[in-house]
């Protein structure tokens, strides 16, 4: 036991002899909890995970004996817990509207039963390992949920409880380890969220996150067990893309971290996620989600580790050999949280007031993305999609400076196009990929070998149309050619058809690889049809008046993903239109001669 010394917002001064950095240690007459994060002498530095208000010094410290740590087991899915995984439905239930501090209840409900059914091909005196399924629960309709031994275990199994209904906390198992000493093991475990869960080994991630989204999928690809970030402006559309990817994405499971969100727009997934369904499955979204929700007047400290929580249960879910989606919004408002608590400790400030950490800490934060083979032997990945909230759009400032060179995928948005109702705002010409290469191989055996090819022929004939933009800004249309003009029509065509997807569009919200492919396919054949006719001496305002042009940019809305076949037989539509054109060319020609 200890006392408190001096108290500074959420950072207090205790003493505490004998308590260790990253302990949990409990403060005050409301036993408010905390994390040590430094020591001098028998001084502890307390960073307090809920608002300081009424402590005085004087008051009692009690060190924990653990680090912070998160309950892992039956029950996350679905769950809806605050930074330090306090479940917010049961606080609810327990102080009403307002949540009373120093309330702590587990994460995981102590009265559920789970049906429980032993792993088939284990017996007692069987050697067990971190990271073996003892059984598993049906914890939703479509998610069987894994019983683990915890990483750090391994030893003879003593003891194997039949089929039957447990409660999280009751024995499920007995492990005797080489030194003597049985371990009983419950449905849940718990681990420290600052130490990366184990694996055997990192497996090349090949192959891509389908989101469903055409600028994200087919331009700047993303791969299960990559790392993404989506930095851009206020009202340039982060969430929305953020929640189109934890809707439609083919992961397993979905982690929504609300990091400093402002409290509306976390109101708005905390409403609107329960009532999706899950197009996979056919059953509710929440099923296969669980949220983490942090809002900006909540305390700071809380901010910053609940990045950390919503990693940690990732990789338990990875470890089970599923895809995890985890979507983080957003990483700037954690280095905030970063940067005042560095204040407080009055540690040299950097660029921009930052603390030296930040991009060691941002680092080491996205490094435990990956696709791995984990301790059972199953393959499983951890993909991170961190939205960055850069001041003014600016992305030479620290956070989306540091973030862009560990991440392999930038999607950075536009003010401007969100500004012209162009969403998904994704600028091509500031976002990249560097999974492209692993992705194609992909699309090549899964949708069409050409795909590479279409993909940087786009982007190449957006680039040219970007440079002839600036001349007509300067001289005006009149000084393009004919080759010029309808190259800028391409372009747009790629943009308004292709590009350009509205998530509230009952056929559009969502496109299959195939649809995607070909939507881009039909709009190079029609740019290419257009160039041939053009070197023919057609006219180039009798292209640019062809009514197909604006059908075209409204395949998208118009057929489903089902409907493929009827896509495809645009194509012959396309060439049709250009065929006549030709002849009616041709014919007053071959008059005159």
């Amino acid at each position: 036991m200890g006392e408190i010394l001096e108290i500074n917002g959420p950072i207090l001064t205790v003493r505490l002899p004998q308590v260790v950095i990253g302990e949990q240690v409990r403060v005050g007459s409301l036993a408010l909890v905390g994390e040590v994060i430094g020591r001098e002498d028998d001084r502890a530095t307390v960073q307090v995970y809920e608002a300081t208000e009424g402590l005085r010094p004087g008051e009692q410290a009690e060190a924990l004996g653990h680090p912070l740590s998160v309950e892992l087991g039956p029950g996350l899915l679905g769950g809806i817990f605050d930074g330090v995984q306090r479940p917010l439905d049961a606080i609810q239930k327990a102080s009403g509207d307002r949540m009373a501090r120093g309330l702590a209840l587990p994460a995981l409900d102590r009265a559920r039963k789970w049906r429980f059914e032993p792993a088939p091909d284990l017996h007692i005196g069987a050697r067990v390992h971190g990271g073996m399924a003892l059984g598993s629960v049906q914890e939703t309709a479509s998610i069987t949920h894994k019983i683990l031994v915890p990483p750090n275990l391994r030893g003879k199994l003593v003891d194997l409880a039949p089929a039957g209904e447990y409660t999280v906390e009751q024995a499920i198992a007995r492990i005797q380890d080489r030194h003597g000493p049985v371990a009983k093991l419950a449905l849940f475990h718990r681990w420290p969220v600052r130490t990366p869960r184990p694996f055997r080994r990192r497996d090349p991630a090949d192959e891509p996150l389908i989101t469903g989204q055409r600028v994200l999928d087919t331009f700047f690809p993303l791969v299960k067990g990559g790392k993404a970030a989506v930095p851009g402006p206020f009202g340039a559309g982060k969430t929305v893309i953020q929640h189109q990817i934890a809707r439609w994405c083919d992961a397993r499971i979905v982690i929504y971290v609300g990091c400093g969100e402002r409290g509306n727009e976390l109101v708005d997934v905390l409403e609107s996620m329960p009532k999706l369904t899950d197009p996979h499955t056919g059953r509710p979204l929440m099923e296969r989600t669980l949220i983490v929700a942090n809002t900006s007047n909540m305390p700071v400290v809380a901010r910053e580790a609940s990045v950390y929580v919503g990693i940690t249960i990732a990789e338990y879910f990875r470890d089970q050999g599923l895809d995890v989606v985890i979507v983080a919004d957003s990483t700037s408002r954690w280095a905030e949280a970063l940067r005042e608590v560095a204040g407080r400790l009055r540690q040299m400030p950097v660029e921009e007031g930052y603390p030296a950490y930040l991009a060691s800490h941002l680092a080491s934060f996205y490094e435990r993305a990956g696709r791995v083979e984990t301790l059972s032997g199953d393959t499983g990945s951890v993909t991170l999609i961190g939205s960055v909230s850069p001041p003014g759009g600016d992305f030479s400032e620290p956070v989306t400076s540091h973030t862009k060179e560990i991440i392999q995928t930038f999607w950075a948005l536009s003010k401007q196009l969100a500004d012209a109702r162009h969403y998904p705002a994704v600028d091509w010409t500031e976002s990249f990929s560097g999974y492209v290469a692993a992705s194609a191989r992909w699309w090549e055996t899964n949708v069409d070998k050409s795909w590479a090819a279409r993909r940087a022929e786009a982007l190449a004939l957006l680039s040219q149309a970007e440079e002839l933009a600036r001349i007509v800004n300067l001289v005006g249309m009149e000084a393009l050619s004919a080759a010029q003009r309808w190259t800028l029509e391409g372009a747009s065509l790629i943009r308004e058809g292709v590009l350009q997807q509205s998530a509230l569009d009952e056929v559009d919200s969502y496109c299959s690889p195939g649809k995607q492919f070909l939507l881009l396919d039909l709009a190079l054949f029609i740019y290419h049809e257009g160039m041939t006719l053009l070197d023919s001496g057609v006219p180039v305002q009798q292209l640019l008046g062809l009514p197909l042009l604006s059908k075209a940019r409204r395949y998208k809305s118009r057929y489903r993903s089902e409907e493929m076949e009827a896509l495809k037989a645009c194509r012959d539509e396309i060439r049709g239109t250009f065929d006549r054109i030709r002849t009616e060319y041709t014919k007053p020609v071959e008059r005159a001669r």
